[in-house]
């Protein structure tokens, strides 16, 4: 989309609503002097899209003013701001990308149909608005009125927020500032699925690599331990992800839970997740580890329960095998989370709506639904496979939602993508009293999560609420023998935790 910026510099803003109203466009920027090509370019393409966005400052208003030219049409949306609220950076910079964005979404309806679920509204959290809301003692009613009216959001998806928002805040009223999280990452699977952009390697291409990727976790693993016995941070949650931890060869795979087991202390601890995502890694030898290590949490993860999509993606299970391993976790005590993935090559949403029924009889107490994501390292992205449309997944969804709530299913947590099929949302949802811990810290910022392993992300939570990353390498080959760098890793973890004391 051809984007021309007027008395303001707010490019991210706009790329955030443009991406959100219309996800198949990309952000091409033009400068002052090449103001007509706008218009030369809408007259040349009636397929072209292109938006003016202009900001105009003085007097007792603000005013964001956005036209949006497409098929030798002009669409023209407005939003203003009191100058009087215009107090302070970072209040001010807030409400003028509000009115950014109000203005280029208002232009956007003369364009786009039908409206999107999600409105105006942008960004990965949206429950944390409601989290506000609720925090300025909103009841559900209003914290759902404000979304609706404020920011366009359906009725359906605000309470879906308000009821996210109230797990977070109702865990965040236990977690104290020196507890963390502690995520592992496992890069590695049987295969690689089409719709895949994770650090991952397939287990027959880089058998070679496991044993030294392991050895260096260990080390990683007793580091980390340390670090947090001399900070005395607390361990609340703890996630072994990937890829598919469960592809480790069994002997692999004790030593690394082992040694978490014997090097943190996890007394404290709520939550304990392993992910056998993939139902033909999953055995009676590595369940009894995982359980005899500590974990009582299980992700199986079909994301279909149709054998002709699962084929579609690249998966060598069926089924069949989806429910043979759910049935093992059970019988060995664990509690479930399975994922389904809305959107996926060869669906429908009648075979959709089939996969949701299919994971409902298993009674899982967790069920999370993402959309397709599409990114840009996958093969559905590199093959231009077909994907349903926006109205097939919103249909997809829509049954989704409606059959969690009738089975007693309530949304904890929620994010968006900024590539996500359709504008829509990945939503956790849990039976009640099963929230899934490590996934609120993570989200919604809770705690700090101390990640190891290849691709781990540790997010770093100050006390007054600054966020800070440190990245490990992303691939096995890098991770491997990465001492130097793990070394300065917790060195600036000491010292962020130090320095807030």
């Amino acid at each position: 989309m051809k984007l021309l910026l007027k008395g303001h510099n707010y490019k991210y803003a706009v790329e955030q609503i443009m991406l959100a109203l219309f996800p198949e466009e990309r952000p091409d920027y033009l400068d002052n002097d090449s103001k007509n090509d706008i218009k030369l370019e809408s007259a040349k393409d009636k397929n072209a899209v292109s938006a003016e966005s202009r900001l105009t400052q003085g007097g007792a208003y603000a005013q964001a003013t956005t036209v949006i030219r497409k098929a030798g049409g002009e669409y023209r949306g407005a939003a203003r701001v009191s100058g009087s609220r215009l107090t302070g950076k970072l209040i001010t910079d807030r409400l003028l990308q509000y009115i950014i964005k109000q203005s280029f979404y208002r232009a956007a309806m003369g364009v786009v149909s039908p409206p999107p679920v999600w409105g105006s509204l942008t960004g990965i959290r949206p429950a944390k608005i409601a989290e506000t809301a609720i925090i300025s003692g909103a009841r559900d009613a209003s914290a759902i009125k404000m979304l609706t009216s404020r920011y366009y959001v359906s009725p359906e998806r605000a309470a879906m927020c308000v009821d996210a928002a109230k797990s977070a805040l109702s865990l965040k009223k236990g977690v104290m500032p020196r507890d963390i999280a502690v995520y592992v990452g496992v890069p590695f699977c049987p295969t690689r699925c089409a719709y895949c952009s994770f650090v991952s390697n397939s287990v027959e291409n880089s058998f070679a690599l496991i044993e030294p990727f392991a050895e260096t976790l260990l080390r990683e693993i007793s580091m980390a331990a340390g670090t947090a016995r001399d900070l005395g941070l607390r361990v609340i949650a703890v996630y072994i992800g990937g890829g598919t931890p469960t592809a480790l060869p069994p002997g692999i795979l004790q030593g690394i839970l082992a040694e978490l087991k014997r090097s943190f202390d996890f007394s404290a601890v709520r939550e304990y997740t392993v992910e056998a995502g993939r139902p033909d890694t999953v055995t009676v030898e590595k369940l009894d580890i995982i359980k005899d290590t500590g974990a009582e949490r299980i992700c199986v993860n079909p994301q279909s329960m149709s054998d002709g999509v699962l084929s579609a993606i690249g998966r060598k299970h069926t089924a069949v095998d989806v429910e043979k391993a759910a049935g093992l976790a059970r019988s060995r005590g664990f509690a479930l989370n399975m994922d389904l993935i809305a959107g996926l090559p060869s669906d429908t949403p009648s075979g959709f709506g089939s996969s949701i029924d299919a994971v409902l009889e298993m009674k899982p107490e967790n069920i999370t639904v993402h959309t397709l994501s599409l990114k840009k390292g996958s093969r559905i992205m590199r093959e231009s496979t077909a994907i349903p449309d926006s109205g097939d997944v919103s249909a997809m969804l829509g049954y989704a939602n409606g059959r969690l709530r009738e089975n007693g299913y309530s949304p904890y947590y929620l994010y968006r993508q900024k590539f996500i099929s359709g504008g829509f949302e990945n939503v956790g949802w849990s039976l009640p009293g099963y929230e899934g811990v490590y996934n609120m810290c993570m989200m919604e910022e809770l705690c700090t999560v101390l990640a190891l392993g290849g691709g781990g992300v540790t997010k770093l939570v100050a006390p007054d609420g600054r966020i800070g990353r440190l990245f490990n390498a992303k691939y096995p080959r890098e991770y491997i023998g990465q001492t130097e760098k793990m070394t300065d890793k917790f060195r600036r973890i000491r010292e962020m935790y130090r320095s807030d004391a």
